[in-house]
């Protein structure tokens, strides 16, 4: 068991980690033209769809920069801005929770969309319904947790978490240890990340990398004058 524990928390996330940002690169030099996000609202647009998009990407956003605030931030800072383990657990609990199920609802939108719309189907790689598909499997692990996470308000689990996710990032060999011991429902929702960043090269996701930043710096273009 610890071996499979250091292969998977330990190796894998360098794996993962490395199909991530090599994968991306390729991607980018060598798939110009599948670098895009192959939108389909042309072929099925209603509002539900629209209000179902919206709610993904809200929820998808707010819940990677509360992961990455969540557990890269060192201990240290959180006993001196006052955040004791408890309440970081709560916050998490309830963040977690509330845009957990935001994003579920909107990826259940798409999800549907994607598989029961024919236009759309036709139309899909088999990796488009595979992201969605891990995505909202990775969402219900990451809800179910919250259930688990009710049986330890004393933080110390959370805090084991970050520990891990920090060493990890530190390139410390001893960052698996610190999942020994942790529940299965983390354990598979770590897992699940960690096939989704490896997967992350190979699907529409790529697109995230190019995000507009140009408009905010370019100035106002009179399209028509009154």
């Amino acid at each position: 068991m610890d071996y499979t524990t250091q292969l998977v928390f330990g190796v894998g996330p360098y794996l993962s980690g490395t199909v991530f940002i090599l994968g991306s690169i390729l991607r980018y030099e060598r798939g110009q033209y599948t670098w895009r996000t192959m939108s389909s609202q042309i072929l099925h647009n209603t509002r539900v769809y629209r209000v179902g998009n919206i709610l993904f990407h809200a929820g998808i956003l707010a819940l990677f920069f509360g992961h990455l605030i969540g557990l890269l931030t060192p201990k240290a800072v959180l006993d001196a801005i006052g955040i004791s383990p408890p309440a970081k657990q709560l916050l998490a609990m309830i963040a977690g929770g509330i845009f957990g199920l935001v994003c579920l609802v909107g990826i259940l939108i798409i999800l549907w969309r994607r598989l029961f719309v024919t236009a759309v189907r036709i139309n899909s790689a088999p990796m488009d319904t595979f992201i969605i598909l891990l995505l909202a499997l990775q969402l219900l692990t990451g809800l179910y947790t919250i259930t688990v996470s009710v049986h330890h308000l004393d933080g110390a689990l959370v805090i084991q978490l970050a520990e891990w996710a920090q060493h990890i990032v530190t390139f410390r060999s001893d960052a698996w240890q610190y999942m020994v011991g942790v529940p299965w429902p983390y354990r598979l929702h770590v897992f699940l990340g960690l096939i989704m960043f490896a997967a992350f090269p190979f699907s529409r996701l790529v697109h995230i990398w190019s995000w507009p930043w140009q408009y905010l710096l370019r100035p106002y273009q009179i399209v028509r004058s009154r």
